[in-house]
């Protein structure tokens, strides 16, 4: 049965101990392709690295690009709600909560795909 990780560490750490791991990277990777923001990430970076990187897209998305934010969100399919419960005074908090929705998402489907195969 799915359940929702906690936090960003708990579930790269799921991932990576269901051997899903790369899965995860893959997804990500094509998620943000389809909404053309390339963003590659190779399939050997650290779980600590890809927070890190997703987190600092996600921060110069909300910067510089809204449009392709809210249009990468719609892509990934976000929950709304969720995002509408954050609080964005804080930039740098807000994309790390936003970052953490994304992998939260892209988690699930690969998870339901590899469990429902």
């Amino acid at each position: 049965m799915f359940v929702a990780p906690k936090n960003a560490d708990s579930l790269l750490v799921e991932a990576q101990s269901e051997a899903l791991y790369l899965k995860l990277i893959e997804q990500i990777n094509k998620d943000f392709n389809l909404a053309n923001e390339g963003i590659d990430f190779p399939l050997s970076i650290s779980p600590d690295e890809i927070k890190i990187q997703l987190h600092e897209k996600i921060y110069r998305m909300i910067q510089y690009k809204f449009a392709e934010y809210l249009n990468l969100l719609y892509i990934i399919d976000v929950s709304e709600s969720e995002i509408k419960k954050l609080d964005g005074s804080d930039l740098v908090v807000l994309a790390e909560q936003v970052s953490f929705l994304i992998l939260k998402r892209e988690w699930q489907k690969v998870w339901f795909r590899n469990y429902y195969k």
